[in-house]
């Protein structure tokens, strides 16, 4: 399959959100917000950017369901009306005449709880709250999952520049990707799709490394015990979200960790789907830190893994044993 009429949809609807997002950032998250922690602007985004994707994917594609990370309750109670409020109004900003039932039933379509069979989206609306917050990095990441297989990838990274060297070029990435079609990145705001590939580095003491800002997300301590028997001496290149996908499929880095912090924890589809992969469409590799590839077909979790590597490839199997090293296993 093509998956052209797909890929079209899923690029707006994507845009359409990332557009929310920057809307809500730019309004919203102030030195005052930041400092006082205030997650409201955040979860406007997050309750908008749902709403937009499951309104217009519900619309183009009926039968397939969707599973996204958020639902409405929090919006259908008294004590929500405020956010309610909020979010219609930036909603209304990107996709005039959306009326307040609408949205809330547009959230509320992203309840499907995935699986092995048939074609679902699975949809993060903002991954990198943390980020978004800051005023860094966040993305929204949406993919299609068919039989267990993701075959369909979109990243939007509003805050992602287009080249981490030359920052005048500005920032605002989209990066799409469908399975066997390689993986492509164009301006956020419209411009040529050029192809894009991991970098070419297969001495691992050479390939930087991309791991989450947070050290809940991944243990930093094992990370910096990999890079120790790797011999990469470059600092790690710490940013939020997906967007870490991004810059292992164009080649700024060639080594992503995402280390377990703890035994029981089980990665979500959505934080993972999108960004797989482009990175494998650009040539790389993903799998857990046993060297199992993500499996998708478990519902709305990674229940059959535990934690996440993805590299360039060259350097893959490197990268495997000194995770196995560190951690056990």
């Amino acid at each position: 399959m093509s998956y052209e009429t797909e890929l079209k949809a899923a690029v707006r609807a994507v845009v359409n959100a990332s557009r929310l997002c920057m809307n809500v950032q730019s309004a919203l998250v102030s030195a005052e917000s930041m400092t006082k922690k205030d997650k409201s602007p955040v979860t406007v985004a997050d309750f908008g950017a749902q709403a937009i994707i499951c309104g217009e994917l519900v619309k183009a594609f009926p039968d397939i369901p969707i599973a996204g990370e958020e639902d409405s309750a929090e919006l259908r109670t008294p004590e929500g009306d405020a956010l309610s409020a909020q979010v219609l109004e930036y909603v209304s900003a990107v996709a005039p005449g959306a009326t307040a039932d609408g949205i809330l039933g547009a959230i509320d379509s992203g309840n499907y709880d995935g699986g092995a069979a048939g074609r679902f989206w699975t949809l993060d609306p903002i991954d990198g709250t943390k980020g978004f917050l800051r005023g860094e990095q966040y993305a929204v990441a949406l993919a299609l999952i068919e039989d267990g297989e993701v075959v369909l990838g979109v990243l939007g990274c509003p805050n992602l520049p287009l080249d981490l060297g030359d920052p005048a070029r500005g920032a605002g990435c989209l990066l799409t990707a469908v399975k066997g079609g390689g993986a492509y990145m164009q301006p956020l705001d419209g411009g040529e799709a050029v192809r894009i590939s991991v970098s070419g580095i297969s001495d691992p003491s050479l390939a930087p490394i991309c791991e989450s800002v947070e050290s809940a997300h991944s243990s930093h301590d094992e990370s910096g015990r990999v890079a120790e028997i790797l011999g990469v001496s470059v600092p790690p290149l710490r940013i939020d979200s997906q967007c870490k996908y991004a810059v292992i499929a164009r080649g700024d880095a060639s080594i992503y960790l995402r280390l377990p912090t703890r035994k029981d924890y089980m990665e979500k589809i959505w934080d993972h789907a999108a960004g797989s992969l482009i990175v494998e469409e650009a040539g790389g590799k993903v799998t857990d830190v046993a060297g199992k590839k993500l499996d998708f077909s478990r519902g709305r979790t990674l229940a059959g893994n535990s934690g996440v590597i993805g590299t360039n490839g060259l350097v893959h199997d490197s990268v495997l044993a000194a995770v196995k090293e560190v951690i056990g296993g």
